[in-house]
């Protein structure tokens, strides 16, 4: 099932190239940000189905994003150059995509991520 995604990634060329990725793993990046200003307010009034985050905002942590995603019940992981160092004490366990990674392994978190999601129901019209 193609998602719509909320991607926060505070490198202009690794978000693009994230944007690629999951472009061509069939899904669609509906909103993005670079700092967490914008990645705030995206969080708490973007239509998405599932955000990847990264851990780190130019020095800024992610945890009020994360925050906000897991409030709407959204399911997310962090993306991040060191693995799962600096993933924020109240989402220790939350998965962790390290960069860079390849497509195949993007799309196994996706689906990971949209396993979590609630079944949606088909509703007659």
């Amino acid at each position: 099932m193609p998602a719509s995604v909320l991607l926060i990634e505070d490198e202009a060329l690794i978000r693009m190239m994230l944007a690629e990725m999951i472009e061509e793993a069939g899904h669609s990046v509906v909103a993005e940000a670079g700092d967490l200003k914008k990645g705030t307010a995206l969080a708490t009034h973007a239509d998405f189905d599932l955000a990847i985050l990264d851990i780190n905002l130019g020095g800024d942590t992610i945890e009020p994003i994360a925050s906000q995603i897991a409030g709407r019940g959204k399911p997310f992981f962090f993306v991040s150059g060191y693995g799962s160092s600096g993933v924020p004490v109240a989402f220790q366990g939350t998965p962790v995509l390290r960069k860079p990674c390849l497509v195949g392994e993007l799309q196994s978190a996706i689906d990971a991520a949209l396993s979590r999601l609630p079944q949606r129901q088909n509703c007659p019209p």
